[in-house]
């Protein structure tokens, strides 16, 4: 079974989609299977990562800017705007799929563990996860 869920973000940062993914599996009555999450874009992520403390998702948000920084010259896709390259280089080096182990009818995910859209591009918009249950 494939679900289509849509996510409004508004500008950079972590979305955490773990509670919709929980919602989808537990529609389907999924005691013992995968869930792959894949996102229809190529300017945003999907990641598993902690979930507890802020400080995480502030200093991964520092350091993929220090790593793929707006303004550098050597980019010559620039016509959407200065952070659409960076967006695609920063999508490239993580991911745009997850999968997670449903054990017993639950994610097996670790206690600190939550999955998240990381949204690169400063703009508002709707992003497409499609969750594949299996």
């Amino acid at each position: 079974m494939i679900i289509a869920e849509e996510v409004s973000v508004d500008g950079p940062g972590f979305y955490d989609l773990t509670d919709r993914v929980e919602k989808a599996v537990n529609q389907t009555e999924l005691l013992d299977g995968l869930v792959t999450l894949f996102i229809r874009h190529t300017s945003a992520s999907l990641i598993i990562q902690e979930n507890a403390d802020p400080a995480v998702q502030v200093d991964l948000q520092n350091w993929m800017n220090r790593l793929a920084p707006e303004n550098d010259g050597a980019y010559t896709h620039n016509q959407e705007g200065i952070d659409d390259m960076p967006a695609h280089i920063k999508s490239v080096i993580t991911a745009t799929s997850v999968s997670i182990p449903v054990l017993n009818g639950s994610l097996a995910l670790g206690v600190w563990q939550g999955i998240f859209l990381w949204e690169h591009r400063y703009r508002s918009s709707v992003r497409e996860v499609l969750i594949h249950l299996a």
